[in-house]
């Protein structure tokens, strides 16, 4: 890889990181339309391992406002859908899964923003785990199941929730990926070389989390998730 192709993901890794330990996902969303554009063969591999590492970061942070029972209802949807992910990367074509994601993506936040908050039942946390894992797996974003299911929770205890989510959920991924073949030597090189921008992000959360009120944590959270859809629809036509 080239100086300046690092640069780039590291920055956009940077700024994922910096998000997501704000308000809980969204590194994925930021970074992976980036990296698909400059090093495509690193995805889903190299999101969904340093998505481990900052889930750690957060989760230890937050540990004293984690909604465990939460958390573990929405993992019973998330290991089946992880390992249905796994399966899509080997049977389907990454254009298909990544229209996929927009869709749901669209969807689900056009649905939020028209008023729709569905209570964070257990129903509603499984299939919401199984869609994340599904997304996460496939196509390294898996955040905006979960961030729509739990908006309007309050910020510590929706990043720390779904930072627990994601350590377990991202560590699975990361292990089924390696079974089916699509962890590289390469990727976890670059991992290594990320850490300091992965940590650096994480930081920067600190500040950041002093001025995110609980509405301005669910409105970020569809936002980014919107754009996240946006930046994959202008990587999918500029693939065309």
């Amino acid at each position: 890889m080239d100086p300046g192709s690092f640069a780039l993901i590291a920055a956009v890794v940077f700024v994922g990181s910096a998000l997501q330990g704000s308000i809980g996902f969204g590194a994925g969303m930021v970074a992976a339309p980036v990296i698909a554009l400059v090093e495509p063969e690193l995805l889903p591999a190299l999101v969904v391992m340093f998505a481990c590492l900052l889930a750690l970061m957060v989760t230890l942070r937050e540990r004293a406002h984690l909604d465990l029972g939460g958390a573990a209802w929405a993992l019973v949807g998330r290991l089946p859908g992880s390992a249905l992910g796994a399966l899509l990367v080997l049977v389907l074509p990454v254009t298909a899964l990544s229209w996929v994601v927009v869709a749901s993506v669209v969807v689900g936040v056009g649905s939020a923003f028209l008023g729709w908050r569905p209570a964070p039942t257990r129903t509603a946390l499984v299939t919401a785990g199984a869609l994340s894992g599904i997304m996460g797996t496939s196509t390294s974003i898996g955040g905006a199941p979960m961030a729509i299911v739990w908006q309007g929770q309050e910020p510590s205890r929706l990043r720390g929730t779904m930072s627990a989510f994601f350590l377990v959920g991202s560590i699975t991924s990361v292990l089924l990926l390696a079974a089916v073949g699509s962890v590289t030597w390469h990727a976890v090189q670059v991992v290594l070389w990320l850490i300091p921008a992965v940590a650096a992000g994480f930081l920067l959360s600190r500040r950041l989390n002093r001025w995110l009120d609980a509405e301005r944590l669910r409105l970020a959270g569809l936002v980014l998730a919107l754009g996240g859809a946006g930046l994959l629809v202008v990587r999918l036509l500029l693939e065309m």
